[in-house]
């Protein structure tokens, strides 16, 4: 009965834990936790103590703690249907960004076993592998090309050895283990991102903020458009409403007798465009003394080579 009382009481601890905690915190990744063992889950912990809590725990639990938080912040319950597998809470008020990388951080070598999805494609390197002439068994069934060098087997070119989401087999596992190879690396890893009641894929948390003023700029650019082609006024659209409805009035301005001071211009123009011609090329006019003052020099040296040649008398003088 003592036992019994325990294991309600610990359930009811853990049942308000959960709920101090989304209480408390506003941000939360969900994160896979397959293959990584306890002594790693001590490692993430630490090294997220000041930034984020860790919560884990059996999903009915998890769900059933969330449905009794749902009444005082309904926006909890877009994390139901998350909790579903091996997943775990990571709880946070401050950057995602900074949480996302700490978690990434503490991933950790493991073997190929046999039977278990690959995460990544694992390639074996051309070259020697230390193996004994003797263990070419392994690599024939596997249709590697190898020969004997130096009394051990070399890899004569790269091999695909796993694909990525495939089974490990047998063969493949043994023989990574015999080069003492652990292609794959295991830690939590992010699945989904809840932010006050917003739910996104993680690869969100990449994105730079030119990116996003980039993006938000072609959205307003496609609303506008839209807005224009379709008569329908919206905050978007204001600027070019209202500059086509001056190039509108311009308009009516020129073809008739009507103006106002900004079409004046504009109607000045189109009366006599030479006066704005001249007005328009100073540029020219400015270089053209300079060209002038060069020419003149030439000119006073002719003068003067004439009254030197005359010196005072005619040539039929």
């Amino acid at each position: 009965m003592s036992a019994a009382e325990s294991k309600t009481e610990k359930k009811a601890r853990y049942f308000k834990k959960v709920e101090e905690l989304v209480a408390t915190y506003n941000k939360i990744l969900i994160v896979g936790a397959n293959n990584v063992g306890s002594k790693q889950m001590q490692n993430i912990r630490k090294a997220l103590r000041g930034q984020a809590v860790i919560l884990m725990g059996k999903n009915t639990m998890v769900r059933k703690a969330i449905r009794s938080s749902i009444k005082s912040d309904p926006k909890l319950e877009a994390l139901l249907p998350l909790i579903v597998g091996n997943i775990g809470f990571v709880l946070t008020n401050g950057d995602l960004n900074k949480v996302r990388d700490s978690l990434l951080a503490e991933k950790v070598g493991a073997p190929a076993k046999a039977g278990t999805l690959a995460p990544n494609d694992v390639f074996i390197q051309p070259g020697p592998t230390g193996m004994e002439p003797t263990q070419t068994a392994f690599f024939q069934a596997l249709n590697i090309a190898t020969k004997i060098n130096k009394g051990q087997i070399e890899i004569l070119a790269q091999v695909h050895l796993v694909k990525k989401g495939e089974k490990v087999g047998a063969s493949e596992a043994t023989l990574l283990a015999k080069l003492d190879i652990k292609p794959f690396t295991y830690g939590l890893t992010v699945q989904n991102v809840y932010d006050n009641g917003s739910i996104y894929d993680p690869a969100v948390l990449d994105l730079t903020d030119d990116e996003l003023l980039n993006r938000f700029r072609k959205g307003v650019s496609n609303i506008a458009a839209l807005s224009l082609q379709i008569g329908y006024p919206t905050v978007a659209a204001v600027p070019h409403v209202i500059a086509n409805a001056y190039k509108n009035v311009l308009a009516i301005a020129v073809e008739t007798d009507y103006s106002f001071k900004q079409a004046e211009q504009i109607k000045a123009f189109l009366k006599d465009p030479s006066a704005f011609a001249a007005a328009a090329a100073p540029a020219p006019a400015a270089a053209a003394p300079a060209a002038a003052g060069k020419k003149e020099e030439p000119k006073k040296e002719e003068k003067e080579e004439k009254s030197d040649d005359d010196m005072g008398c005619g040539l039929f003088d």
